[in-house]
């Protein structure tokens, strides 16, 4: 089997511990970081496969982690937090994590969102991005789209997690306070106007039902 290397960041020793051990039994590389200033020392000249991220950290807060990696290397990023909140969730996936798991976390499950990324970001790589973040702006088939506020950071939500299932709970914490979740389908529906997307059969912006939707490229 290849070996993946796997970067973990978690500075909760026993947690550490039997994460580190369990992933090495499942073969991967794994090499642990207390301190978000060694883990992003080690990104700028060593290759890993993934890095799997707490949020709580003593020297960095995690979304500080976040920010900085994107300015630093392409590698996914799997937050591991005991903040199970929304609004924590939303921001992580704004800021570029694929996935996010919740503390405690059961072993087998996080081996699972593992092997899932991997195939995630390794199937759909293109040499020509079909969507493209701007600034405060979405390029889309080069053109620059029309988007609303609102349009804007839905759709930003699902380019940044693009081929991942996001739930309309995270989705709707981009609604103006009047708003009802429900509006929501409303927002979706003048996005893929703009994209030229057939609701019946969309070829990009897909709904999951009954969990969320998914952009697809």
């Amino acid at each position: 089997m290849e070996n993946y290397r796997i970067a973990l960041v978690e500075d909760d020793d026993e947690a550490a511990f039997y994460t580190k051990e369990f992933l090495k039994d499942c073969g991967f590389d794994v090499e642990l970081f207390t301190l978000a200033t060694d883990a992003i020392a080690n990104l700028k000249f060593n290759k890993y496969d993934i890095l799997l991220l707490d949020l709580n950290l003593p020297d960095f807060n995690g979304f500080e982690i976040l920010r900085s990696i994107k300015n630093i290397v392409a590698i996914p990023i799997i937050v591991i937090s005991a903040y199970s909140d929304i609004k924590t969730k939303l921001r992580a996936f704004k800021l570029g994590a694929i996935d996010y798991i919740v503390k405690p976390y059961d072993l087998q499950e996080l081996e699972a969102r593992i092997w899932a990324s991997f195939s995630k970001t390794s199937v759909f790589k293109n040499d020509k991005e079909i969507f493209h973040i701007y600034e405060n702006s979405i390029i889309f088939n080069e053109d620059r789209l029309n988007l609303t506020q609102i349009e804007f950071e839905i759709l930003k939500v699902l380019i940044i997690n693009k081929n991942n299932t996001i739930s309309r709970e995270i989705l709707a914490e981009n609604l103006s306070t009047i708003s009802s979740q429900r509006s929501l389908d409303y927002h979706i529906k003048n996005i893929r106007q703009k994209i030229n997307d057939n609701g019946s059969n969309p070829k990009y912006l897909k709904t999951q039902y009954g969990v969320g939707y998914i952009l697809n490229f």
